[in-house]
């Protein structure tokens, strides 16, 4: 229970939760769900109203004709505050203290701060990472590894931007009204809340990433969260600044319509490559004449990805904003002439990036904040090139759409499951971000390889050595694969773990008859 009415927590209180989870704090989040709850919910219906039509085949994809004014207008965002001027290359990762550190210390401009794909949302992480937040705000984090070596921060680091959950979590373990939830108004809130004020004393701000929208009516959502949320606190409207993930096939035809409602508060959107995959393939589900080839191939050189990635810098620009590019998952390793293969495939990736027109681009490990620099530092000297307006890109909704060549083989097949399985293991451990085969897997990977053998099985793919993807042979291979996980890591760490839950559940998600929206909400079931 909590001192506010109608509220009610039910996830352990450690100590230190109770400098986070105030009553004025809780009272704070509560105002914004009773008021903007009703809204999310409808939201959520209208994904899965428009969804139904494009299973049915009855609703084409393209760019929304009632609000063509909007991307015919000459409106501009309201402006960037100075920090966030020069954001050539980010990096990102979960909230647990020593990330936090770490990142902020990388060299990198900014560190995005995770709540949601690159962490698993148990109660602890999603708490400690608030508390976590709140000291590093305040320049009081530290950390002592279990070896003694201890951490602190620089007295030069980057600028916080944090990502609250997507609008389709919920919070499980704080109860408003008897319903749980919206993870991403608690995320928001509570930061918000704790930290908005001292920021701004700092002379940064409340800045955020907003990941997962499906249309502009979820940012209008957004939009008027902010406005009310910086009213109770008597925070002048437009302190908060927000980027975008557009991160969905929906989101992509909506991209000055979503610039548009959150105009006053936004700085930019980015190219969430890997959810747009996953979307793309699951957009189209019940399409069998739409499969996706093995997801490794599937590179931003594809002519889908390159049209999403250029018409993002065209739109942005137009406005006013900024056009992040997207992860490079790469990990580096202890092998010098494996790591010059993984160098230049990142060099080749953020030049066509910063060649289209990016602004700056993410990484995922501290090791490549100087490779993605260098190739920024290289072709864009000044902190962004947002006065290159590319007038000249006709990208149409074909463009968006055209599937990528490629084959779908047996070892496409098997990293999928290979990799889903140790996903999801760590995941409901409590590890949203996990190296595997020298990537930094998310959530988002793993929805991609989970899918794609979904849609590989229901319209029975044909594998390139003409063999047929049928539940046998994916029962087989999740067999085989487990086999193999708990061979390479040996009984003890395999029993240790929960690698037969994890295989269980994928196994169910991939021949289930319908296509689950996420993996993450049944797995958020086997969270405490």
């Amino acid at each position: 229970m909590s001192a506010v009415k109608g509220v009610e927590i039910t996830g352990a209180m450690k100590p230190a939760y109770k400098k986070i989870l105030t009553p004025e704090a809780l009272k704070f989040v509560a105002t914004l769900v009773r008021k903007h709850g009703p809204t999310r919910d409808k939201l959520m219906a209208y994904r899965e109203e428009r969804q139904a039509l494009v299973d049915a085949k009855k609703l084409k994809l393209g760019f929304l004709k009632e609000t063509k004014k909007i991307r015919d207008g000459k409106w501009q965002i309201a402006g960037i505050p100075a920090d966030l001027q020069d954001r050539r290359v980010e990096i990102t990762g979960p909230v647990d203290r020593k990330m936090i550190i770490n990142a902020l210390n990388s060299g990198a401009k900014c560190f995005m701060a995770d709540f949601e794909d690159a962490s698993s949302p148990t109660w602890e992480l999603m708490m400690d990472g608030q508390v976590n937040l709140a000291d590093a705000v305040r320049r009081k984090i530290t950390y002592t590894s279990p070896e003694g070596k201890e951490y602190k921060l620089n007295p030069q680091i980057a600028t916080l931007i944090v990502r609250p959950r997507g609008w389709h979590l919920l919070e499980k373990h704080i109860l408003i009204d008897g319903k749980p939830a919206p993870g991403a108004i608690v995320d928001f809130g509570l930061f918000f809340f704790h930290n908005a004020k001292e920021q701004i004393k700092r002379g940064t701000g409340p800045y955020f990433y907003l990941p997962k929208m499906q249309s502009h009516l979820e940012a209008r959502l957004w939009n008027n969260i902010f406005k009310d949320a910086q009213n109770l606190l008597k925070i002048p409207q437009k302190t908060i600044k927000a980027t975008v993930l557009i991160e969905t096939i929906w989101a992509a035809f909506e991209m000055e319509e979503i610039l548009y409602e959150l105009r006053d508060h936004i700085v930019g959107l980015n190219c969430g490559r890997w959810d747009y995959i996953f979307s793309f393939i699951k957009t189209f589900r019940n399409y069998g004449d739409r499969l996706i080839p093995d997801r490794l191939g599937v590179t931003m050189d594809k002519h889908f990805l390159d049209s999403y990635s250029k018409l993002l810098c065209q739109v942005t620009h137009k406005r006013g904003a900024q056009a992040m590019g997207g992860m490079a998952a790469f990990i580096p390793t202890k092998d010098p002439a494996k790591n010059e293969e993984v160098f230049a495939k990142v060099r080749a990736d953020k030049l066509r990036e910063v060649m289209n027109g990016h602004d700056g681009t993410w990484v995922a490990h501290p090791g490549l904040v100087p490779v993605a620099m260098a190739v920024f530092d290289e072709h864009m000297p000044q902190p962004n090139q947002i006065d290159k307006k590319f007038p000249e890109r006709r990208i149409k909704a074909e463009d968006l759409l055209q599937l990528p060549e490629g084959q779908i083989t047996e070892g496409g097949l098997r990293n999928n499951i290979n990799v889903g399985i140790q996903y999801i293991e760590a995941w409901i451990r409590g590890n949203g971000c996990v190296p595997l085969h020298n990537l930094m897997e998310d959530a988002a990977t793993a929805e991609i390889s989970r899918v794609q053998v979904w849609q590989w099985l229901k319209h029975g793919a044909k594998l390139a050595d003409g063999r047929t993807v049928t539940r046998a042979l994916v029962l087989a291979m999740i067999d085989e694969e487990l086999a193999g996980i708990r061979k390479q890591l040996g009984d003890e760490r395999y029993y240790q773990g929960r690698f037969a839950e994890a295989a269980g559940l994928f196994a169910r998600l991939a021949t289930a008859p319908q296509c689950a929206d996420f993996l993450t909400l049944p797995a958020y079931d086997y969270l405490d």
